[in-house]
């Protein structure tokens, strides 16, 4: 009630916001914490009150960040801000843009939305001191976020961000924050806007990346889901048979067509995929609304069959590699996270690259990029995850549904060459490495008491995992910083025939995730199996 006392100081819509709730419920979710800077910055439901995005908690943890650039850096410092497409981004990211001017930091801020992997190439285009971008990705739209950067385009990985986390949670009143006037900001050389030229680099960059450019007839679907996809996706697939999604093609931050803007689920491309039945297209894509993630629908004997995160990224890895077959580099490597397939790490084994595990996380992945450009001890190639993010080549330090959008119609085009489709080609792949099935359950657990119990169910695992499956090789806990990685709340189930399921609550939602990677000889003899485990999983923890 202190807090919420507090708050009604601020200004009248804050005051009547909060006024007008009459659940006590809902009070307690606003007040019971403050929204956390953790190493992904911050992401939340959009609202009045320390547990919620706002301009507000925006601002705290941009003043934490301009004390941390103050404090750690010499010389100019200076900072690229990018938004998405999702409320209250644009507002968001110009009041981080007034309290680092405010702090004497000059701002490189986008006058329109722009990808999130246009923000990472941006940083180092404009030789940055750090990035921020406002986005919640793929999340519903009650939800916006704040990502930072540092000076190489990567998120902040946990030894950089524990030092920013320190710098904003010394930031305790609110109210104190200064704001600069833009146009006093833009008078003193603090504010500048960038837009159309760093979008054309970037994409300067990306065409670098192409690999296949014959002539096909094949015919894509596209979907930007409302986001920031729109312009960069249809530059870079300019001269191909592309058809847009029209409902879908203008930004809109209530993504109305949508009950998510999230192409890892179904239903985002339904639309998508009834337009491609009627024009009788091939592949459909779509980007999720700060275009660092992709989904790809195929048309196989008729039916269109949307392709998991790990299946992608398979082909991806497949495709890539054998097309840099006479040019692969003595130490090159791979990067998925612990929670990807095995199934791309057989095929790059395959081509003679290695693959490297991070956590989950692309910031993770983004930090091997920087390492080995400093070490040299690898050559990057291609780095993925199972939540449908991708990333080949170094322009960006964070999954890009750009440049992954560009080699997925390029895949699909040399295969449509060969008279095959995406499907017929990840079956060779299963033929020739043999059969993984791979799946995601997510349980959703709301509030205060869902956090607990979210805890709750990830410490009855650790305590009883090993005795609920005879078949068991390792139970890895990644929370004791083990396989040379850092500390975090995961937990890894290694079966006796090269399975695994993994347990982790998600860092951004509330929700704790199921990762299941299966091998078996066939599809059903697989899928049965993940069934088993998930239910033993799940009986342990009494969900």
């Amino acid at each position: 009630m202190k807090g919420y006392e507090y708050w009604l100081t601020f200004d009248e819509a804050t005051k009547a916001e909060l006024e007008a709730i009459t659940d006590p419920k809902e009070l307690e979710d606003r007040f019971y914490k403050e929204l956390e800077f953790g190493t992904g910055g911050l992401r939340g439901i959009m609202g009045a009150g320390p547990n919620r995005m706002n301009k507000y908690t925006v601002a705290k943890a941009t003043k934490g960040l301009a004390d941390y650039l103050n404090a750690e850096f010499d010389g100019e410092k200076s900072v690229a801000i990018a938004f998405d497409s999702r409320n209250n981004s644009a507002a968001f990211a110009a009041d981080a843009a007034s309290v680092l001017n405010a702090a004497g930091i000059k701002t490189y801020l986008f006058n329109t939305l722009m990808p999130t992997p246009v923000l990472s190439f941006a940083v180092r285009y404009h030789n940055c001191t750090a990035g921020i971008v406002l986005t919640a990705s793929h999340n519903p739209k009650e939800y916006n976020g704040y990502k930072v950067y540092d000076a190489k385009g990567c998120q902040l990985v946990p030894k950089y961000a524990d030092k920013v986390i320190a710098y904003v949670n010394a930031v305790t009143d609110l109210k104190a924050i200064p704001f600069m006037d833009a146009d006093e900001a833009k008078a003193n050389g603090l504010l500048v806007e960038i837009g159309e030229e760093t979008l054309d680099a970037f994409l300067a960059e990306v065409k670098t990346l192409s690999v296949y450019n014959e002539a096909s007839e094949l015919k894509i679907v596209y979907t930007a889901l409302h986001g920031t996809g729109n312009i960069p996706v249809r530059k870079i697939l300019a001269g191909k048979n592309v058809s847009i999604v029209k409902e879908q093609e203008l930004p809109d931050g209530n993504f109305s067509t949508v009950r998510s803007p999230n192409p890892e689920e179904k239903d985002a491309l339904n639309i998508a995929l009834k337009q491609a039945e009627a024009e009788g297209a091939d592949i459909v894509i779509g980007t999720d609304p700060d275009c660092d993630r992709v989904g790809v629908g195929v048309c196989h004997n008729g039916e269109y069959v949307l392709l998991t995160g790990n299946q992608t990224g398979a082909l991806l890895v497949d495709f890539v590699l054998k097309f840099r077959k006479d040019s692969m580099p003595e130490n090159a490597a791979v990067v998925k996270t612990i929670v990807t397939s095995g199934l791309g790490a057989a095929i790059a084994e395959s081509h003679g690259a290695e693959t490297v595990q991070t956590l989950t996380g692309f910031k993770y992945i983004g930090e091997k990029i920087c390492d080995w450009e400093e070490n040299g001890e690898k050559t990057f190639l291609f780095g993925y995850e199972e939540s449908y993010g991708y990333l080949a080549g170094t322009h960006a330090r964070d999954k890009d549904a750009v440049s992954a959008s560009m080699l997925i119609a390029e895949m699909a085009s040399y295969y449509k060459n060969q008279g095959k489709t995406l499907v017929d080609a990840l079956g060779d792949i299963y033929a020739a490495y043999g059969y993984y099935y791979d799946s995601l359950e997510t349980i959703v657990l709301k509030g205060k008491e869902g956090a607990e119990k979210i805890q709750a169910s990830m410490q009855i695992l650790r305590e009883k995992g090993t005795e609920a499956f005879a078949d068991l090789s390792a139970l890895k806990d990644y929370s004791q910083g083990i396989d040379g990685l850092p500390k975090e709340n995961v937990l890894l189930f290694d079966f006796n025939d090269g399975s695994w399921a993994a347990a982790r609550p998600s860092g951004t939602e509330p929700k704790l995730k199921l990762y299941f990677s299966v091998k078996g000889e066939n599809s059903e003899v697989a899928v049965a199996r993940q069934k088993a485990i998930s239910a033993k999983l799940m009986e342990t923890m009494g969900l």
